[in-house]
């Protein structure tokens, strides 16, 4: 189950459903590590603006937009036994598409699961049902009735996706640098064994993103390192996160669901409105967005003990993310237009003249304090290394390549999670990609230097309760 380190080799054609900054960041990756020729390649667009991009790099573009009406019209025809399906689209529904590949054999590969346009906001259905704790439900129930059949990897880009294997890598290095040595567990059980072991309270995805952009942001402008639409469906969702066994008492405005797993809890409100305290060496403290993603709910549910509505042990885990400074003021104005997109849309990369992402997990707990684990990659280095990418699509980049191989390597596995795929070798793929990749410990604390200058209701005695991270 390992990576080769030569190009593997793939005989079939590589279908590719979007074509933005993730798609065109991604393809040299492919081309490096994969034995593909660009006539292997059919990317599929709504986007009439990517259509120059494409021929440049002699890849066949079929423009046009995926409904519930033509999807399977449009794709049939051009689907066979051992292609992939590589879905980097918004606003198509991935459990139609893995539905699909399963039925014609085909291989498949998405960043995050979508429904179809119109559903993250779609009023007519619960806050609950709008959540992505439901979407992977959708997943879940439809691999139970899907069972064995070709390989799909979901929600496999940076986060969710390469934040699940820098997990496994810090468990393993903080056993290793206590009393607990450094033996890699081998099974799910195993890893939440030790989690519990190492006293991890609450993991927190850390990103601070401080790339700069030499256009300033204008007013009636969303601007981002990564996919516009993407960030502005996350930020209308309600706030997410795992809820650990260690909490004390549910917040307010806090809903539990009435189905599935039961490891994740939401908020009555948008993560794009909603702000917790959290930690990156690249700057220290932060307040970030709790923006809702898939990674916190299937981390928390990987690692729970005992009966899920009563768990023996379950972190806590949360994204906490500060993009880059245009995109805070996006979203700043974008919640002052009652979560109604701006009019115009701008993607940043080549106008970037310098910053850094630093993407990793922050582990609250153990006893030698906050360890944060993972890759500071600064612009500079983003383009030394690849063309066509920034430091934030870098990282997703790297691990969508990684999980491409993995899967083309071992084609029969059904529906899975990146927390159910193997850590090392998808790690090995993407670390030349990553910049500085390691761990640093830090005595910061939700409470470390907090002299409220109103009153707020913290907890001093228990520093790992949510209330103390939220920013009110």
């Amino acid at each position: 189950m390992g990576i080769s380190p030569d190009k593997h080799r793939f005989n079939g054609r590589l279908l590719m459903l979007g074509f933005g900054g993730m798609g065109q960041g991604v393809l040299p990756l492919l081309l490096r590590h994969i034995d593909l020729r660009p006539d292997q390649i059919l990317v599929i667009t709504p986007d009439a603006s990517n259509q120059a991009a494409a021929k440049a790099q002699g890849l066949e573009l079929l423009e046009t937009a995926l409904t519930p009406d033509n999807y399977r019209a449009v794709l049939e025809p051009e689907l066979h036994p051992g292609d992939f399906l590589l879905n980097l689209s918004v606003n198509v529904s991935s459990l139609a598409l893995i539905r699909l590949c399963h039925a014609r054999g085909v291989l498949y590969l998405d960043t995050c699961i979508e429904p179809w346009g119109g559903g993250y906001v779609d009023t007519r259905l619960s806050v609950a049902q709008r959540s992505n704790y439901a979407l992977r439900e959708s997943i879940l129930a439809l691999r139970l009735e899907l069972g064995p059949g070709p390989t799909a990897t979901v929600t496999h880009g940076a986060n969710p996706g390469l934040v699940s294997h820098l997990l496994k890598q810090a468990l393993v290095n903080l056993a290793k640098d206590s009393e607990l040595g450094a033996a890699t567990p081998e099974s799910r059980e195993g890893w939440a064994n030790l989690a519990q072991q190492l006293n991890v309270r609450c993991i927190h995805i850390a990103e601070r993103d401080t790339q700069i952009a030499a256009t300033p942001k204008v007013l009636g402008e969303f601007v981002n390192t990564w996919s516009v639409p993407g960030l502005i469906s996350e930020a209308c969702q309600p706030a997410e996160l795992g809820w650990g066994s260690h909490e004390t008492h549910l917040p307010e405005d806090a809903r539990r669901h009435g189905f599935g797993c039961q490891a994740a809890i939401y908020l009555e409100r948008p993560g794009g409105a909603t702000r917790v305290h959290s930690w990156t060496p690249l700057c220290g403290p932060q307040q970030a967005f709790l923006i809702s993603h898939g990674e916190s709910i299937s981390i928390a549910d990987y690692l729970t003990l005992g009966d899920p509505l009563r768990p023996k042990y379950r972190p806590t885990v949360l994204y906490a993310y500060h993009p880059c400074d245009l995109a805070v003021l996006s979203m700043h104005e974008l919640a002052g237009r009652h979560w109604q997109p701006q009019e115009v849309q701008r993607l940043l990369v080549d106008e970037l003249v310098s910053g850094t992402d630093a993407l990793g997990v922050l582990l609250l707990g153990p006893v030698r304090g906050a360890y944060w684990y993972g890759s500071q990659l600064s612009l500079e280095q983003t383009r030394a290394l690849c063309i066509r990418n920034n430091a934030t699509s870098l990282q997703v980049a790297a691990s969508v390549m990684a999980a491409v191989i993995w899967t083309l390597q071992n084609p029969d596995c059904g529906i899975l999670e990146p927390d159910e795929i193997p850590f090392a070798p998808i790690l090995q793929l993407c670390r030349p990609y990553l910049g500085e990749l390691g761990g640093t410990y830090s005595d910061w604390t939700p409470l470390k230097g907090r002299v409220p200058l109103f009153n707020e209701a913290l907890e001093p005695g228990a520093p790992w309760q949510f209330n103390n991270f939220r920013a009110f």
